[in-house]
């Protein structure tokens, strides 16, 4: 968060960073951070906006429970969020989620022609990596398929290999052709998955070992539940792989605080069937929709 010093010489902050649309993504919390910043310190803040590679009308996750509000879950919003950065910098100054109830002095510079069913690809404007484990546009789409699972570091979802977010095994997969199978009887829409071996240059729980899983391509972005594969896969490994423990680790409150609650942890220790997890997880986005819609600005 920028201090007071920082901004002794400054009259306007500005926010240029392009986001994925996930909230577990820092980069929307950073923003919030300068947004307080400049409202304790009277310094303007303009959001130069920028596309949602997932659209802006994907909308997947319950609202974060502001219990585990933290840098990986700042506003009680869904996990994929719909909206623009500066969408969502108006919404946070008009709802009063900043520290106290501050508002800042803020202008956002609009988009011109971005439509909110466009996909990054559809815009014409060319992809620069926000992060190395984003390398292309639609990486977005698979860390929002895999990423929340990634932070148990059991399932290791690709991060430390060459197609970060776009695998989901393990070293306890001896039988990828197996574990490919019982996905794929699943019929989740708009995905499918390949059997595959692999092994991760780096990651603590995975580094030169190797991996058996799968390979996850979405073949249909517009009917495929992102979020929801993840929550396959784990359900799969505790079938296949009932000696594998997810949860149990130093990991499960980092795991807590990107779901924004404690629930999928539990149902899953529970052994609540995988479609029950993944109904609660997607309850209570109606309420965030009726809230976003005075600060959509686009169509």
């Amino acid at each position: 968060k920028p201090t007071p010093e920082m901004l002794k010489c400054i009259d306007t902050l500005v926010y240029d960073v392009q986001d994925i649309g996930c909230r577990s993504y820092t980069y929307v919390s950073s923003m919030a951070d300068g947004m307080e910043a400049a409202a304790e310190n009277g310094v303007r803040f303009v959001v130069l906006d920028r596309p949602n590679p997932l659209t802006g009308n994907r909308i997947e996750g319950r609202p974060l429970d502001l219990k585990y509000k933290s840098h990986v879950g700042y506003f009680p919003i869904p996990y994929i969020y719909g909206m623009t950065c500066g969408e969502l910098a108006k919404m946070i100054n008009g709802e009063g989620w900043l520290a106290g109830g501050a508002k800042c002095d803020l202008t956002v510079i609009s988009l011109k022609g971005w439509r909110r069913d466009m996909w990054f690809d559809q815009t014409g404007l060319p992809w620069v990596p926000t992060s190395p484990h984003i390398p292309r546009a639609d990486t977005s789409m698979f860390y929002a398929a895999t990423g929340i699972m990634g932070e148990l570091q059991v399932v290791n979802e690709g991060v430390g290999y060459t197609l970060p977010f776009e695998l989901a095994g393990g070293p306890f997969v001896d039988d990828a052709d197996a574990f490919a199978a019982e996905l794929g009887r699943r019929r989740l829409p708009g995905v499918r998955f390949r059997p595959t071996y692999y092994t991760p240059y780096y990651i603590e729980h995975a580094k030169g070992k190797a991996c058996g899983g799968v390979q996850i391509y979405i073949t249909d972005r517009d009917s495929v539940d992102l979020t929801a594969i993840q929550f396959h896969v784990m359900d799969a490994v505790r079938k296949l792989y009932p000696q594998v423990e997810l949860f149990g680790s130093k990991r499960d409150s980092m795991f807590d605080k990107v779901c924004g609650t404690d629930r999928i942890r539990k149902m899953s220790l529970e052994g609540k069937p995988v479609d029950e997890i993944v109904k609660f997880w997607n309850s209570g986005r109606e309420l965030f929709m009726r809230q976003r819609a005075k600060y959509l600005m686009y169509k």
